[in-house]
């Protein structure tokens, strides 16, 4: 039998699709694209905004149309933060499961293929409940592996829904992780990402913290470098930046999620920091990496944003001088505060919000590209050919394109970064 899927979100669900991809191909499904015929479904959603819910819905209802006698399931965060209007908007749904439960959809599609009855299931998180076994051996066509370790987010900012999605922080045991990173080097991965729902609150329900992970990871033979996904900017110490600078296999490139750069903001958002905080972790952050990459989310028109409060957070912004930000205008997400406040910022003022932004962040990257040039560094060159050459990564994470004649993907090779525009840098093998 045929088996697709589909992924929408962050990496965590790109992780948890890959493992489920495992767990059925060696039960003997042959794994096809979602546009191709296939006897099996299986979307994993996203519930961030409710835009990410109507296109789970347009997704599945694709599905159907394309295979009408395929069994369809859908997984992740939008069945579990609202498992009734998902089951009663998708009639064409067969098998519903939450996100602490992903790896029982195989045995859920072999009942459903004996029974036909529809399954829902998608038990509510505890404390109790752990961090649901993972383990992964490949990924398909990528250089980098995604390894999750944790899982769940009791900040509770006031625009997010994930932590009722996601549930309380649970973490993957360290003995656990070794294998897995140890599996993963054997297959020959060079670099590992780790990546969480809140990657810093990591090991905080198993007496551990996220450098420990970081340790065992620098620590695995063969993996040659070890990089972080996003973090909450105030759960990094002094002493985790000194540890972190002596692994020679750590990569410097720190994704710090700001969401605005004005305090006033960021109390009604339930920010657990100041601007004047945060800045004084990325002056931290530098002092030990002189050539960091610091990266970031910023939200526009959050309800109540006045003018003034925006100036505070694009100027903010431009001080910091990030390497790159994602920009992205506020949402309504029901069932949070946020949905709930007054003051709504109008979409036409979100948009130009998000335009100003978004060109002083561009300046902001073409400038670090710029810092870029005139270097050496080694970089680990992608799985695909761009434009010709190849592509690849430094260790804080800059794309260096390169023209050679011999196919060079997979290796990791010093490149003198010559030049740069406004979305990549290119070299020449050094």
């Amino acid at each position: 039998m045929r088996a697709a899927f589909y992924t929408l979100g962050c990496k965590v669900n790109q992780y948890e699709t890959q493992i489920l991809m495992q767990q059925f191909s060696a039960d003997g499904f042959d794994i096809v694209t979602p546009e191709e015929e296939a006897d099996i479904y299986v979307v994993n959603s996203c519930t961030v905004t409710s835009t990410g819910d109507k296109k789970t819905r347009q997704v599945l209802r694709r599905l159907r149309r394309q295979s009408p006698a395929a069994v369809l399931a859908l997984t992740g965060c939008y069945s579990q933060a609202f498992p009734q209007e998902a089951a009663n908007q998708l009639p064409e749904v067969n098998i519903f499961t939450g996100t602490g439960n992903k790896t029982k959809i195989l045995s859920h599609v072999k009942a459903f293929l004996q029974s036909g009855q529809r399954i829902i299931d998608i038990p509510p998180h505890s404390r109790e409940e752990g961090l649901e076994q993972m383990h992964a051996s490949s990924f398909i066509e990528r250089t980098r592996a995604f390894v999750k370790i944790e899982d769940g987010c009791e900040h509770f900012c006031s625009y997010c829904i994930i932590p009722y999605a996601r549930g309380f922080v649970r973490s993957k045991p360290l003995e656990e992780l070794n294998t897995e990173l140890y599996d993963l080097s054997l297959a020959g991965f060079k670099e590992v990402v780790l990546v969480g729902i809140d990657l810093s609150s990591y090991g905080k329900d198993l007496g551990l913290r996220l450098i420990d992970a970081v340790c065992a990871a620098c620590a695995t033979p063969g993996l040659e470098r070890v990089r972080l996904g996003s973090l909450e900017p105030d759960l990094l110490s002094d002493q985790d930046l000194k540890t972190l600078s002596s692994l020679p296999s750590f990569c410097p490139q720190f994704h710090l999620s700001m969401q605005s750069g004005c305090d006033a903001t960021l109390k009604r958002m339930n920010r657990h920091y100041t601007a004047g905080q945060y800045r004084q972790m990325v002056d931290k952050i530098r002092s030990y990496f002189p050539n960091c990459a610091i990266t970031t989310d910023i939200m526009v028109g959050f309800p109540g944003e006045t003018e003034e409060e925006f100036q505070q957070s694009l100027a903010f912004s431009q001080e910091v001088s990030f390497a790159k930000a994602h920009i992205f205008a506020y949402s309504v997400r029901e069932g949070t505060q946020a949905a709930k406040m007054a003051e709504q910022i109008p979409q036409k003022v979100k948009e130009q919000r998000s335009h100003l932004l978004s060109a002083a962040m561009e300046e902001c990257r073409r400038a670090f590209l710029h810092q870029q040039v005139g270097r050496t560094e080694n970089v680990l060159f992608e799985t695909d050919v761009v434009e010709g050459g190849y592509m690849g990564y430094t260790k804080n994470y800059t794309p260096v394109w390169v023209s050679y004649p011999q196919d060079i993907r997979g290796q990791s090779l010093p490149v003198k970064i010559t030049g740069c525009d406004s979305e990549k840098c290119t070299g020449a093998l050094a």
